[in-house]
């Protein structure tokens, strides 16, 4: 591979990413995203955006994603390469460890020109140093999906106190399906899950008083919702039920309080996402009316 160049742009050069002609199949592109645009907001950066060249011609690239005010990127969401080799280079030689978010369509494994190249992105990331964590369904509901009803089973309270919301976390986290919160526990406790969440949460740019606990209607927590936005649309940030309430069907309950608030602020459009083997939200979500997007395949 002497002949490969493998380095971060400069300022100005961010018209060399988009110079390799890549699929728009799977990853950001598919999602319609814009890179030059988007870095001329900061949420990508030319010191976060790498190259590899052979004999000056782009051969694969990456681009690691945060919001415009943040120091350090959160995740990696952009990946392309013509030279797979080249590919793992670059993620080999980029400083940055994060998540790394791929984007696919849904059946993916069952259309023969989409599975190559989800499957050839997996395979560098993991000759990188990657491994597959979960794979995620991704929501896009509209206010033409229809609204659904209320159940009316829950009574629903805001919570200014971050120390208060944090234990619910820790409650909720226990035994949970999510594969990310499954990770966090297990490595450093639940704890940490919780306050990496807190801080997740807090890390969005919408109003914290949005945020609410649900309660039965005899005053016992259920669970907590979260509707919020992040850096570019609205979202469903978290729904968690604690464990004694489990069982009952109330993820349903917290997701549409969650819909139901979103739109009262003059929402249209909302994305959420859940582990694809996390069969009460999901199906919560079918049942709530919230179409499949798009897959997601968590790297770490």
């Amino acid at each position: 591979m002497t002949d490969l160049v493998v380095r971060p742009l400069v300022a100005g050069e961010e018209h060399l990413f988009t110079d390799l002609t890549a699929t728009r199949s799977v990853g950001s592109a598919l999602l319609g995203r814009d890179y030059e645009r988007m870095a001329r907001r900061g949420e990508y950066r030319p010191e976060w955006t790498w190259l590899a060249t052979r004999n000056g011609k782009p051969v694969a690239r990456a681009a690691w994603w945060a919001g415009e005010n943040d120091e350090q990127p959160l995740a990696l969401d952009w990946f392309d390469f013509t030279d797979v080799e080249a590919g793992i280079e670059v993620l080999r030689q980029a400083p940055f460890r994060t998540e790394y978010s791929l984007t696919v369509p849904p059946g993916w494994r069952e259309d023969p020109a989409v599975k190559p190249e989800v499957e050839s992105r997996i395979q560098a990331a993991i000759a990188a140093g990657m491994e597959v964590l979960v794979e995620r369904y991704r929501y896009t509901w509209t206010t033409a999906d229809g609204l659904p009803e209320k159940p009316g089973r829950l009574e629903f309270r805001p919570e200014p106190q971050d120390d208060k919301i944090r234990d619910v976390f820790r409650r909720v986290h226990q035994g949970s399906l999510d594969a990310h919160v499954r990770r966090t526990t297990a490595r450093h406790g639940l704890d940490a899950a919780a306050q990496e969440d807190l801080d997740l949460l807090l890390w969005l740019p919408s109003p914290r008083d949005w945020w609410r606990l649900a309660y039965t209607k005899g005053g016992d927590l259920v669970g907590l919702t979260i509707p919020a936005r992040n850096p570019s649309v609205p979202i469903v940030a978290y729904v968690g039920v604690v464990p004694e309430h489990r069982g009952r069907g109330y993820a349903y309950d917290l997701l549409v309080e969650a819909t139901h608030e979103l739109v009262g602020y003059g929402v249209e459009k909302i994305v959420a996402a859940t582990d694809v083997t996390n069969g009460p939200m999901a199906a919560a979500f079918a049942k709530a009316g919230y179409p499949v997007s798009y897959h997601r395949i968590d790297l770490v």
